[in-house]
């Protein structure tokens, strides 16, 4: 046999280069073990549009680490209905369960289950209308006229207390167009609590003309009177895709934020207790939600729902009036259809939503929870079955609201209004949400101009503790002014109950982070450069080592043969 010949110095460096090339490319993709992707099974839900361009977003993430989410946005009350019924491991809903409406309860699951706040946000009023052929992004409008929009009560946008809202523009004759769910939906409950507790008259006299009984208190499904011109759609995109288009100018509904950011639209601007119209941005959410109060009452099924009162009439000028949470309802017992193998995959997939995913939620149109919520959360995912529990340096989080006294900094940091977006005459020209890039020209003599002035002291009338962090310790809701007996409040679930402890004044060693890539120089960032480098070493150096040796193989003093 003869003998294997010796590989040349050229062959060694391309066969190493090779091979480190393998184990970097392994690792900078997160194949370096295989099996990885087979360790968690596939786990289904359904339920709320209100916080779905988050959840996907979430569940595109965590593909990475092989988890398949599989998630329906069909709205809140068949989010529930799917998990009563077992047909979904998980459900994700702004209503409790228990709440009673025009006579009917939504009784809760014999299966056992459980809430977790998953994110935070603020209810918007995405418009389409025009002056004279252009945009209109700068539009402002008070509780009561929103109200009286919803209930068929202003029908064109020229209408004396619109215009009062707007002094600085000229709105046009057209005829106003609301736009509402047609399915049972998170943002109808969400919109309707605060109709029926910031102003029931109306909302009940709407009720009663809808054919509906009153009082009317919160609802899922909008009651819509025949003939009144109302167009209903299923879903948050169904309102906003309606809303978005052409032959839709006049129109207005009510969705989550993140939908009018996501397709170029504009919101009105609320105005506040304060009197002040504000835009529901991630920071102005965290200013009202100082104001939340949070069933803190373990012994309640209720346990972390929230009571929203406080947020309706938060003094704090920066605040969002519309601002709320949204729930996941996570499974507590090793029941159809859970086993324990999707306990685990919900468990981790909760883990990082909870702690790195609320990174994402200020560029997502949402607003990151505060630290009570997120450690309250965090010891619920401990109640899943199956669950590979884990101790969570929430420090590691990089919460945008974390703070190391444990308040709130997004919205501490929060910027003070305009002195243009006080009621009175006056008003700015900034556009909103999706069209923020797009002001709208104001009637001379009516934009002050002025300038935010940067948070930096505590939200005025803001209290220590939980409310500090994110909310107030409470054991339960009262049922909703106007609301009907017998059922539970949208807000506060079941009512008494013993008084819980807040979870909001420890301490946390925490600092804010800027949304937006990861660090410059972090380990994926290095992998990649030395990837980089490596694939260059594999294409350059080989032919220059050739070239190299076969120049030293040449004969001194003559010429290649």
């Amino acid at each position: 046999m003869r003998p294997t010949p010796p590989r040349s110095p050229l062959a060694r460096a391309s066969s190493l280069t090779a091979a480190l090339l393998m184990v970097v490319t392994a690792l900078l993709t997160g194949h370096a073990t295989p099996a990885h992707a087979d360790s968690y099974s596939r786990i289904s839900g359904a339920g709320s549009t209100w916080s779905q361009n988050a959840l996907d977003q979430w569940r595109r993430n965590v593909t990475q680490y092989g988890m398949t989410v599989n998630y329906a946005g069909t709205g809140s009350s068949d989010g529930r209905e799917q998990f009563r019924s077992g047909t979904v491991d998980f459900a994700v809903s702004e209503v409790p369960y228990g709440l009673t409406e025009f006579g009917r309860t939504d009784y809760p699951p014999e299966r056992g289950y459980a809430y977790m706040p998953i994110v935070a946000g603020g209810t918007s009023f995405m418009y389409n209308l025009k002056i004279g052929g252009r945009k209109v992004t700068n539009l402002r409008l008070s509780g009561e006229v929103l109200t009286k929009i919803f209930t068929g009560r202003i029908t064109r946008w020229n209408d004396p207390a619109v215009k009062a809202d707007n002094p600085g523009l000229d709105l046009p004759a057209r005829k106003v167009v609301p736009v509402v769910r047609s399915d049972g939906s998170g943002t109808t409950a969400q919109f309707s609590t605060w109709m029926s507790k910031e102003h029931g008259a109306l909302w009940n006299d709407y009720c009663r003309r809808a054919g509906k009984p009153t009082p009317c208190g919160v609802t899922s499904y909008f009651p819509v009177v025949p003939g009144s011109g109302f167009i209903a759609q299923s879903g948050s995109l169904g309102v906003s895709g309606y809303v978005r288009q052409g032959y839709a100018e006049g129109a207005i509904t009510y969705v989550e934020y993140s939908y009018a950011l996501s397709t170029g639209f504009p919101v009105a601007k609320v105005l506040n207790s304060s009197g002040y119209y504000v835009e529901p941005t991630a920071q102005s959410v965290a200013v009202g939600l100082l104001k939340a109060r949070i069933n803190e009452d373990t012994r309640s099924s209720a346990y972390l729902t929230q009571i929203l009162d406080g947020v309706y009439r938060n003094p704090d000028r920066r605040t969002y009036p519309l601002s709320s949470y949204s729930y996941m309802i996570i499974p507590t017992k090793l029941e159809r259809p859970l086993t324990a193998d999707k306990g685990k995959t919900l468990g981790a997939f909760a883990y990082y939503f909870l702690c790195e995913g609320q990174q994402q939620a200020q560029s997502l149109g949402y607003s990151p929870l505060p630290i009570n919520l997120v450690k309250a959360g965090l010891s619920q995912v401990r109640r899943v079955p199956g669950v590979d529990a884990k101790n969570i340096d929430i420090k590691t989080c990089h919460n945008p609201t974390f703070s190391p006294d444990g308040t709130n900094t997004l919205a501490k940091s929060a910027p003070y209004p305009k002195d243009c977006d006080k009621k009175g005459t006056t008003q700015c020209g900034d556009g909103t949400a999706g069209a923020r890039r797009q002001p709208t020209p104001v009637k001379p003599g009516h934009s002050s101009g002025g300038s935010s002035t940067a948070g930096g002291t505590a939200a005025t009338g803001g209290t220590a503790g939980a409310a500090a962090a994110g909310g107030t310790a409470t054991t339960g809701g009262a049922t909703a002014a106007g609301g009907t007996a017998g059922g539970a409040d949208l807000d506060g679930g079941a009512t008494g109950g013993a008084t819980g402890g807040a979870l909001g004044g420890e301490q946390v060693a925490a600092t804010a982070v800027e949304i937006g890539p990861e660090q410059t120089w972090g380990m994926r960032t290095l992998l990649m450069l030395l990837a980089a480098g490596l694939l260059i070493g594999v294409v350059v150096a080989p032919p220059l080592l050739g070239r190299a040796l076969a120049a030293g193989r040449r004969p001194r003093g003559g010429a290649d043969v």
